[in-house]
């Protein structure tokens, strides 16, 4: 992983607030009469971006959900340059301003998975304006009839033609530094993780990756500790205190800390 922590928290923006939305329900066709709020911040995102800063959270991901939304995440940005990661609306064109700006990294979405495709000449045009090292792709995917995953686009709402497999996974990983992997069908929903999921990204990817859905407690997190073996970090949004859910989101940084000190120490033993 990128950093130390396999922890990587989040700032969802939402109408320049800081939200946590149940990523399903954001649907443009509808509007907004079926989104599905879980927590409305009262503080600002340089607020959660400075507390990141101070527990040295590295590349946690700042995802804007819809528009008015720039001025909000430019705050977060410029609160700790450099260690943000930010997504929604990100294209080849406006990629290298937000760099410029702070991010570590961007995050794409529906530029490269778009009209149910997946637009491989748009990720060469990413490649070519930021580089691999700065490209964090999101592959979040649902499951399917038959058993596996695809990758969804539009705010979550379309298949696309992608599956993804450890086909996939190698082809795709070869023009991006790390994947960002939203479980569609739990996230949000703080019932658990997707245990499948989980066991092919644990067994077939080749980058670092970011899984985010489900997470209910520290059971959920050790599962992804054990089945990821330090190659799988995790985010967690609507379960944690400070975005009005039951997990301290102190304990998880604690957690985090210890399980890296750990890994530190037996890595000099060896």
């Amino acid at each position: 992983m990128s950093g130390k922590n396999l922890f990587r928290p989040c700032i969802d923006l939402h109408d320049g607030k800081v939200k946590q939305i149940v990523g399903g329900t954001l649907n443009t066709d509808c509007g907004e009469k079926n989104l599905q709020t879980n927590f409305v911040s009262s503080h600002s995102p340089a607020y959660y971006a400075e507390m990141y800063r101070r527990d040295e959270l590295h590349g946690g991901h700042i995802i804007k959900l819809g528009a008015n939304n720039d001025q909000a995440a430019l705050e977060a940005l410029h609160a700790w340059e450099g260690h943000l990661q930010i997504g929604g609306g990100i294209t080849a064109e406006n990629a290298a301003f937000y760099l410029d700006n702070g991010a570590a990294q961007v995050i794409v979405t529906s530029f490269v998975f778009s009209d149910g495709k997946f637009q491989e000449d748009n990720l060469q045009k990413l490649l070519k304006a930021v580089g691999k090292e700065h490209l964090v792709l999101d592959l979040s995917c649902r499951k399917t009839a038959d058993g596996g995953y695809t990758v969804m686009s539009d705010r979550w709402k379309n298949f696309t033609s992608l599956k993804l497999n450890p086909d996939t996974l190698d082809k795709i990983s070869r023009s991006c530094c790390e994947f960002l992997i939203h479980a569609v069908d739990v996230e949000g929903k703080r019932s658990g993780i997707d245990h499948e999921l989980l066991d092919l990204l644990g067994e077939y990817s080749p980058i670092p990756t970011v899984y985010a859905g489900g997470i209910s407690g520290f059971s959920d997190i050790t599962a992804i500790e054990n089945t990821g073996k330090g190659r799988i970090g995790y985010t967690i949004g609507s379960a944690l205190d400070i975005f009005g859910g039951a997990i301290p989101y102190s304990e998880v940084v604690r957690h985090d800390r210890n399980q890296q000190n750990k890994n530190f120490s037996n890595k000099k033993k060896v």
